[in-house]
């Protein structure tokens, strides 16, 4: 099991040159590691949470828009409006921003995905104008600037959920019970995680904490991916479903609450897998604080408050029959299915970020 953590949730493969991820749709039962290369695939892999969690999408799509731009290059990447009769960069620019788009509209919620598709996009620009200015349409120098920015983006992940973990260890003691919902460990970012990297750090000092997952529905992401990492890392995990959190708490087995977020307004409010804002309101009932952990890449100053996130809808069948033999409901039944709530700002005790710990009032305004 702890084989898991000897790979990088998302790397380039410069041999082949493509986005080489795990596969989290096997996981735990199957640890596959794929190459991807065309946009449909890299589009796919995203949509179909084959490569998830915030940082890693954006890591992703930054690695995926240099394998494409280097296709776009060679040829092998164009739509049929494309005129290649243009020989200059200006037919390569156009073509990178239809696939910029194309990979974007993949998830609209998790705003690392148009974060580094916009830090690419402002690179490939400005190396453009470097390559025109010296009088050169090779589209190498453009390629040379993407393929920097992208691990440049992937090496500061990094280091980033390493900075959150050490500014959230302050919050918790040694021997503490710990909740988490979803999966904003390492296989949702480069390493560490984001909710988890205090985890991880306290792990290290020999905090001997005592860890529960919720088993998050209903993807199962606290069940498949949380409690699987952590165990492969030694750690004390427990899995639950989600409606024994509750319970849970009520025991005061829980000291603290800690989980990622997919975005997070000027406000405060932040957007999170589904079950999130219910977790945070039984912490609120039992005097447990709720610490949202996320890099300033998540933050969206652009949006004033939870109210303008767009919430992405997931497939009927993720609810009735993804992880049943047989279909668990009626085929005429109507479902709903968010992939995210909301967590309303007067609920979060604090926000994490690599710049340190964020208190109310939270004005993260431009």
């Amino acid at each position: 099991m702890s084989g898991i953590l000897e790979h990088d949730t998302v790397e380039l493969n410069d041999k082949d040159n493509s986005l080489r991820i795990i596969d989290q749709t096997l996981l735990p039962g199957r640890v596959e590691i794929v190459d991807l290369k065309t946009p449909e695939e890299i589009w796919d892999a995203i949509y179909r949470l084959r490569v998830r969690g915030a940082p890693a999408i954006g890591v992703a799509a930054a690695i995926g828009m240099y394998v494409i731009s280097v296709g776009i290059a060679a040829g092998s990447v164009r739509t049929p409006v494309m005129d290649r009769r243009k020989g200059d960069l200006d037919g390569f620019y156009e073509e990178f921003r239809k696939q910029k788009d194309y990979l974007n509209s993949a998830r609209p919620t998790a705003v690392n995905l148009s974060w580094a598709l916009d830090r690419m996009d402002e690179v490939c620009v400005r190396a453009i104008a470097e390559a025109g200015e010296a009088g050169s349409g090779n589209a190498g120098l453009v390629l040379d600037a993407l393929r920097e920015e992208a691990l440049r983006i992937r090496d500061a992940d990094v280091s980033t959920c390493r900075d959150i973990g050490e500014h959230a260890l302050t919050l918790i003691h040694p021997g503490d019970g710990v909740l988490t919902h979803c999966n904003a460990g390492q296989l949702a970012t480069i390493k560490y995680g984001t909710a988890t990297a205090c985890m991880y750090l306290a792990h290290e000092k020999g905090y001997d904490l005592r860890i529960y997952c919720d088993e998050t529905r209903p993807l199962l992401q606290g069940a498949r991916l949380t409690s699987y990492e952590l165990a492969s890392a030694g750690m004390d995990v427990t899995l639950l479903c989600d409606n024994m959190a509750a319970s849970l708490m009520k025991s005061g087995a829980i000291n603290a609450v800690f989980v990622g977020a997919d975005r997070i307004a000027a406000n405060g409010d932040a957007a999170n897998k589904i079950g999130t804002l219910g977790v945070a309101t039984l912490a609120r009932a039992f005097g447990i604080p709720f610490y949202v952990c996320a890099p300033l890449s998540t933050i969206d100053a652009a949006t004033p408050d939870g109210d303008h996130i767009v919430i992405e809808r997931r497939p009927d069948y993720e609810v009735t029959e993804m992880w049943y033999r047989e279909r668990m409901a009626p085929e005429d039944v109507k479902v709903y299915n968010p992939a995210f709530d909301v967590t309303d700002h007067e609920l979060i005790t604090a926000i994490i970020t690599e710049r340190g710990v964020h208190r109310a009032p939270y004005d993260f305004r431009r």
